[in-house]
Formats: structure tokens, C-alpha cells, sequence
């Protein structure tokens, strides 16, 4: 079931064996008393980059990062010439190196790739992919990429269709229109958070969302909307959500729930799609209360602070945010706009479970992994990355204090942090990859 409900969960060879009553006991080897703080499933990230910071590294230091953040279970973005030929290597490394479970989303950038996916759905239960369509033509070249077009999305499209359950994640930003609008503002001398926004505005987002929607019902793909930033996008899938077409899935990311693109935070803020206005963050939280935003992911990618430095337009894109997820939809969702726990929890576990076909995960209940997170909605502390056990150095949200911290996580459960602090528990290689054939 789902609600709050006072009571207590027996955990038995990594899974849970009972939810017991307010004051039901059980033999245990530990009893962990959780004094009327909250307990939630083990949040799913289903965004992350791992190995674009310190790709040798990443699944080490950022699986500690989520499990210090009440993390369980991530979906990292897996990009390769050839994903037949190197995932198994991808996989292994990951595998010696993760304190917490992991899959993989595809990313998709070639013909070969997207002929390629019914072969790794069958062989390694991959099915949830990305498209980027904000590395179409001068955009693509720049990175190595020559084939990302309209064509190339109707076909992964296709491919998806065939694949049951399968989801295709797209990056919505219309790259083609972005020159037009960001050379006026360098010419202007604009080195600010507010003009990235102004040159990749919330219409860019919208057009592309409704392209994605719009080959979705061509198609009979199932799409999900990835790190959806803006009121216009939102109003876009609204208006093609219809009885009868596949679901269209939205997910936004804890950044866009929280700061704008006036934060004082500048190049450590810049990311695509960029930070919007104070009105897109009251948009997307309307969006998770009726129901349109369906998931959260952070996005996170984990450089360090010197490729954040220089202009607005010469820093990189991205920043780390796997640990602070849980945070700030406590500190902005719970608290200041008073969004039931419930929902929270579906948001940021059950249903990336549900979307990302992870059975076992997102629940508590008999049967499921015993993946959970101890909240204490009253801590406050103020962000310090250095508490973070993260490759980078740094976070967009330094020095600002959150209230509602996770104080113990537990995965499979193994506990794997408390009172802040990793446990010995916590050693390379004790997460699983996680196939996902649906059904």
C-alpha cells in the first residue's frame, strides 16, 4: 500500500520480511530504533552521469555521494561508438566499484546505436534510452556527432515501439534556433546565469517537447520528457497527453524545483536546459501535484569547480546534485509549500521503480529489496560539497541551509550510512547491476 502509518519493517537476507505494527518485535541481530523520524523506500536517481568527471573513478566516488544523499539505486548514462562491444567492460568496472545498485540508460547518437538496441535489450535488459536533440548539426559536429537529426529520432522512436516496456528518454532543446538568440547577447556583453536562459528560452524546450510528443503518437513509442525545466514544456505534454496514445513521462530535476536563473550561485548554476524563473519553479511544483512530472532526477555529473570558472558561455554545463535530491524536495517541497510525504516519495522512488521496470525497488513492502532511508524532516545543515564524498568540488548549492536530511540509508539492507557519515559497510562493490526486461 502506500500512505504514513506508524509501525516498523523487519529486514531478512537483504529483503524485506514483514512491516510490523506499532510496537510488534522481532528477533534480530540489530534493532535500529528510528524515534518517530520517517522512514521512505531508498530514493532512485534515474539521472546521473557517472565517468564525466573522473570516468576511471566515477561509480566509486558518486555511489558514496547517493548513499550519503538516502540514494539506493541509480540509472547512469552509458555513451559509446559501440555499445555491443564495450558495455560488458562499462558494467564490470561499475560493478567493482558501486556501493549501491545501478543500470544504465543507452545514449543514442548514431544509426548503429539505434540498430543495435533490440540486441542489448535482450542481452542485458537495457531498455530505457536517450536522444539529444540539442546535438543536431554544428551543435553534434562540435562533440563527434553526425547523425543526430529528426530521422534518427522517428527511427529510435520505431525501435522503441517494438520493444515492450521499452522508454526513450529526449533532451528537449531546439539547438538550431540557440545561435540566433546567444550571438546578439555575447555582442552585448552578457556574462550572466539569466542570459543562458535567454539564449535557449523556454519556447526552444516547448517546440521540441511537442516534436517528441508529436512522433511519440506516430510511432507508439513510450517517451519520457528528461530534465523538463519550464511551465511551456509542461503545458506542451499536457496538451498531447490524450486517452488512447502511449504515456508520455515527465521528468524534472531537484535544481529546477528549487533555484532561477537570478541565483547568486552563477557559473555553478549553468546547465542545460538552463535554470528558468521563479514562475517555471512554482509551474513544476503544480506538476508534481497533479500529477504531470511523474519522476526526479538530478542530472548529476561530477567535474570540478575550475571548468565552472570563467564567462557563462566558456563553463561547463552541469553540476553534482545526487546528494542534496532528498534535501531539497524536504527543505522546498514538504516545508515551504507543504507537499504531502507521500507524493515525495512516489516522485523520487515508486514511480522511477514503475517507469524503469525495478520490480523490487520503490516499495516497502513483504518481498521488495530492503533499500531504505531514514529521514529526519527537522535537521538542518547547510550544504558543504566536502561532506559529500563527490569528485567535485563544489556544489550550486553551498552555504545554503536545507532542512529534512536523510540520517541513515540502508541498501539491500546492508547499512551504508548513518548520522551523515559512510559505514564500513560501504565498500567497493557491494551494489549489483540491474537488468530491467519488463514484466
Amino acid at each position: 500500500g502506500s500512505g504514513l502509518a506508524a509501525g516498523g519493517v523487519a529486514v531478512r537476507d537483504g529483503r524485506i520480511a514483514a512491516i510490523a505494527a506499532p510496537g510488534e518485535r522481532f528477533e534480530a541481530a540489530r534493532e535500529i530504533d528510528c524515534g518517530g523520524r520517517l522512514l521512505m523506500p531508498g530514493l532512485i536517481d534515474p539521472h546521473v552521469h557517472f565517468g564525466f568527471g573522473d570516468p576511471q573513478n566515477d561509480f566509486r566516488t558518486e555511489s558514496r555521494s547517493a548513499a550519503l544523499g538516502g540514494v539506493t539505486t541509480v540509472l547512469s548514462f552509458y555513451r559509446t561508438k559501440d555499445f555491443l562491444e564495450s558495455f560488458e567492460q562499462e558494467r564490470a568496472r561499475a560493478e567493482s566499484q558501486s556501493v549501491i545498485d545501478f543500470g544504465y540508460h543507452l545514449g543514442l547518437t548514431s544509426d548503429p546505436h539505434v540498430r543495435s538496441l533490440a540486441e542489448c535489450y535482450r542481452r542485458w535488459g537495457l531498455s530505457s534510452y536517450k536522444m539529444y536533440l540539442m546535438y543536431k548539426g554544428a551543435a553534434g559536429l562540435s562533440k563527434g556527432f553526425t547523425d543526430i537529426d529528426d530521422g534518427l529520432l522517428f527511427a529510435a522512436m520505431r525501435e522503441c515501439a517494438a520493444l515492450p516496456g521499452a522508454v526513450l528518454g529526449v533532451h528537449c532543446e531546439n539547438v538550431e534556433v540557440i545561435p540566433y538568440l546567444r550571438d546578439p547577447l555575447r555582442a552585448a556583453g552578457r556574462d550572466d546565469l539569466a542570459a543562458w536562459d535567454e539564449q535557449s528560452p523556454d519556447f526552444l524546450e516547448a517546440e521540441n517537447v511537442h516534436r517528441t510528443c508529436y512522433f511519440a503518437a506516430k510511432t507508439g513509442a513510450t517517451v519520457n520528457i528528461v530534465h523538463l525545466s519550464s511551465k511551456e514544456a509542461l503545458d506542451e505534454v499536457r496538451r498531447h497527453r490524450v486517452p488512447g496514445r502511449p504515456p508520455i513521462q515527465v521528468e524534472t530535476c531537484p535544481h529546477f524545483l528549487f533555484i532561477d536563473r537570478d541565483d547568486p550561485c552563477g557559473t555553478l548554476g549553468k546547465v542545460n536546459p538552463p535554470l528558468r524563473r521563479r514562475s517555471d519553479i512554482d509551474a513544476l511544483w503544480e506538476g508534481v501535484l497533479d500529477g504531470s512530472v511523474t519522476t526526479v532526477g538530478t542530472d548529476h555529473v561530477s567535474r570540478k569547480r575550475e571548468t565552472k570558472s570563467g564567462s557563462i558561455w566558456a563553463s561547463t554545463n552541469g553540476f553534482p546534485g545526487v546528494a542534496t535530491m532528498l534535501p531539497i524536495l524536504m527543505h522546498e517541497g514538504y516545508h515551504a509549500r507543504g507537499v504531502p510525504l507521500e507524493r515525495l516519495a512516489e516522485l523520487a522512488s515508486l514511480a522511477s521503480a514503475k517507469a524503469y521496470h525495478l520490480p523490487t525497488k520503490g516499495r516497502l513492502m513483504p518481498g521488495a529489496d530492503a533499500d531504505l532511508v531514514l529521514v529526519d524532516p527537522d535537521l538542518e545543515r547547510v550544504v558543504d560539497w566536502r561532506e559529500l564524498s563527490t569528485f567535485a568540488d563544489y556544489s550550486p548549492f553551498e552555504g545554503r541551509s536545507l532542512k529534512g536530511w536523510p540520517v541513515l540509508t540502508v541498501s539491500r539492507g546492508r547499512v551504508l550510512m548513518e548520522q551523515g557519515r559512510l559505514t564500513e559497510a560501504a565498500v567497493d562493490g557491494v551494489g549489483r547491476y540491474l537488468p530491467r526486461w519488463p514484466g
